[in-house]
């Protein structure tokens, strides 16, 4: 640590230097990962601080020594690396993968586990209507009557003729892909021609998505586009209300499910995106699976990656 310049008395003492002690405190290091993905860092006194008078009282010079001399250990956690931990639990059927994020809404801590892309099936739904309604904003409009009534079947329902024709509406695959560039998706493609179903996507972009539904005044959707949205998901068909809905407390979903048996393979896509609640926190979830053999394996699948994303928040 640096010195201060001496000072003379007025009997011309020898000079001598007193140390300045220092009160600033400053990373300086990582020292360790622990099994529980809780990162410490060290920090220690920073030479920048403003220093403490040679004239403080005693029991201020050993508090600023002591601040000076202490090591800090402060904790982040590693929500990836939890996440990960926590998926390794989950009993993935051979030959099938599975990819997941979540969002602790209050913190704005995310997670993610995988990075391939995967078929969108049906919820990709979602981001149809997003597409729409950003669309109808830019226009200054409000949604027509047969515009609402076809998102209603299409999200509520999971209705494929509905979402055909408010695919075409947006412009098919080059409405959603400009939408989605605007909405801060960069890993999303839309399926080609009448192919809403086989967009490809990633679990971290169901998230940004999932984000601009349910986020604040930053989103791209206003507070009236986000809250019809909302309003939807947390009204789907009764039969359809499992996926991310099993990692929270009953009755506090909002959510969209996909599903899709390939004639290429007869092997299964099974998606859930949406918002749920735990002990009063928020968490927004996409789980993405593929190469199941059956909806029901896909299901169970999708809903043990689920709750093992939300445990890497709530360690439960």
């Amino acid at each position: 640590m640096e010195s201060s310049g001496a000072r003379r008395g007025r009997r011309r003492r020898p000079s001598r230097r007193r140390p300045l002690l220092h009160t600033a405190l400053a990373v300086v290091a990582v020292t360790g990962v622990t099994a529980e993905g809780t990162v410490y860092v060290k920090a220690r006194a920073h030479a920048g601080a403003a220093a403490v008078s040679s004239a403080a009282t005693p029991a201020a010079s050993l508090s600023a020594a002591a601040s000076e001399e202490a090591t800090v250990t402060k904790a982040a956690v590693d929500r990836d690396a939890l996440l990960s931990e926590a998926m390794a639990t989950v009993s993935v059927p051979s030959g099938a993968e599975v990819s997941a994020a979540v969002l602790a809404v209050g913190s704005g801590e995310s997670a993610g586990y995988g990075e391939a892309a995967f078929d969108t099936a049906s919820i990709v739904k979602v981001d149809i209507l997003a597409a729409l309604l950003l669309q109808a904003q830019d226009a200054g409009r409000q949604l027509t009557a047969t515009e609402q009534a076809y998102a209603t079947k299409m999200i509520e329902n999971s209705d494929n003729a509905s979402a055909t024709q408010l695919w075409h509406t947006i412009g098919r695959a080059d409405g959603l892909d400009a939408a989605n560039k605007r909405l801060g998706l960069t890993s999303t493609s839309g399926g080609d021609g009448e192919l809403w179903g086989l967009t490809q996507t990633t679990a971290a972009d169901q998230l940004v998505l999932l984000r601009q539904v349910f986020g604040d005044d930053e989103s791209q959707l206003s507070a009236a586009s986000r809250a019809y949205v909302q309003g939807l998901m947390g009204s789907v068909e009764t039969d359809q209300r499992w996926g991310v809905s099993a990692a929270g407390d009953a009755g506090s979903w909002a959510l969209k499910n996909g599903w899709l048996a390939r004639s290429t393979t007869n092997l299964w896509d099974v998606n859930s995106i949406g918002r749920v609640t735990v002990d009063g926190t928020g968490y927004l979830v996409a789980v993405l699976s593929k190469g199941t053999g059956t909806q029901a394996e896909g299901i169970a699948l999708v809903e043990a990656a689920a709750k093992a994303a939300v445990s890497a928040f709530t360690g439960e």
